[in-house]
């Protein structure tokens, strides 16, 4: 699985969020949940998938181009959202 960002959204999430995109890789590399983020019309299909990263559940926004996931932003995930993927994996 590839990954790629722009590189100017990169450097303004990691002054924002803390995350470097650069991590994307570990969390799909480990035990995710994705769905689809329909809240707006997007003009393309975006996802929302939800991972850790060094122990954090981490939220990451991102579309998929034939084989290449394009990061959108990463961020800490709320308590609710770290509800949502804990209990997806207690069952």
């Amino acid at each position: 699985m590839k990954f790629e960002w722009d590189e100017a959204k990169r450097q303004s999430n990691l002054r924002k969020h803390h995350l470097d995109f650069v991590d994307v890789e570990t969390v799909f590399g480990g035990a995710t949940f994705t769905f689809e983020d329909d809240r707006f019309e997007y003009g393309e299909d975006r996802y929302i998938t939800l991972g850790l990263l060094r122990g954090m559940v981490v939220v990451i926004a991102h579309t998929e181009r034939e084989d290449v996931i394009r990061v959108i932003s990463m961020r800490k995930a709320t308590r609710n959202e770290q509800k949502i993927y804990f209990e997806g994996f207690a069952n």
